[in-house]
């Protein structure tokens, strides 16, 4: 156990793309957990597109992180000291957290890691928010069903790559949007896409669709936003479906973006847009750990991470989500942490 805890802070509100004025590294005590807490060494870490939202002094869905706090995000540790009868010395442990080499995690807010199942890495992936909010984003709001034409943006990331494997699974045909050739191989290769785009190498994205989606698009998993949605919303089937779960592209923008209008193109398909956030199903969130669980036992869901090593690196990890240097999750490895 380390004499200190190295923490990341939150050092000042980036204006358009964060950079690393944005985080301060510092050094101080390991605390101590009350009544009901555990004390967790992290061993793994997630950084994910969401927190550039808690990075604006704006009002939104989550609350905006204070200047001078510590960063916040999903963890995988294993308890070092205990506070609560739940839970014992050694075990290991999945909760929000800080980005630190030990954080103090409520008793009450945190699940088991059954390493059997998958890697620890994986619980910050397909097993934690990313897969559940693919598995309820699919099945809830897009409504697949057999011979549905599913087309995913952002595909070979955390929650892109798990909706596309859960829509086949349910009997669709299935187009991804990438953003490299190793990422478009992936999909088809490994994952059983049925196609996919690199966008990248594409200057006309309906054309692409034209090809990959000739029978239109009746479910859009909407990662992206962007040039890509404008396109595919030209696509739209009849009582297509559209849910929307980020929009990365426009994550760092300064001012609202002016693109096509595509209310109008969603009047002759009467497709329906929903938003969606994950928390709105957390009552239900066993009922996807344990499904995904099976799928991932049986090998009808393949998962990957990205694991950046080195707890000094989270930011530039958090950093490289928005050049997609990631395929699959994006997780930073915390230093002198067993992987095991």
């Amino acid at each position: 156990m380390r004499d200190s805890n190295r923490e990341w802070v939150f050092a000042e509100r980036p204006e358009g793309e964060p950079d690393m004025d944005s985080f301060e590294l510092r050094e101080g005590d390991v605390p101590s957990p009350k009544h009901g807490e555990l004390l967790v060494r992290v061993h793994y870490l997630s950084v994910d597109p969401y927190m550039r939202g808690r990075m604006r002094d704006a009002e939104s869905y989550a609350e905006p992180w204070d200047v001078g706090n510590p960063m916040e995000g999903a963890v995988v540790g294993e308890v070092v000291e205990s506070e609560s009868d739940a839970y014992d010395v050694g075990d290991l442990v999945t909760g929000n957290g800080t980005w630190a080499d030990y954080t103090v995690l409520d008793a009450d807010s945190v699940a088991p890691v059954d390493p059997s199942i998958a890697d620890l890495p994986a619980y910050l992936g397909v097993l934690g928010m990313p897969g559940r909010t693919a598995y309820f984003g699919l099945l809830e709001v897009g409504d697949p069903k057999p011979g549905d034409t599913v087309v995913v943006s952002g595909a070979a990331g955390a929650v892109g790559s798990v909706v596309g494997q859960i829509a086949k699974l349910n009997g669709c045909r299935v187009v991804g949007f990438a953003g490299t050739d190793e990422k478009v191989e992936w999909l088809t290769d490994d994952l059983g896409f049925d196609a996919a785009i690199n966008y990248k190498d594409v200057d006309d994205y309906r054309g692409a669709l034209d090809d990959a989606t000739p029978g239109g698009v009746d479910v859009y998993f909407d990662n992206v936003g962007g040039p890509i949605t404008d396109a595919v919303f030209t696509k739209l089937n009849l009582d297509a479906r559209v849910a929307v779960c980020g929009q990365i592209a426009h994550y760092n923008d300064e001012s609202v973006p002016t693109g096509p209008r595509k209310l109008p193109q969603l009047i002759a398909p009467r497709a329906k847009v929903q938003g969606l956030l994950v928390g709105d199903y957390a009552t239900r969130f066993g009922e996807a750990s344990e499904q995904l669980g099976e799928w991932i036992a049986t090998g009808e869901i393949s998962h990957r991470e990205t694991v950046v090593d080195g707890f000094e690196n989270a930011p530039d990890a958090f950093l490289g989500l928005f050049s997609g240097d990631n395929i699959g999750k994006q997780v930073v490895s915390v230093a002198d942490s067993e992987s095991e």
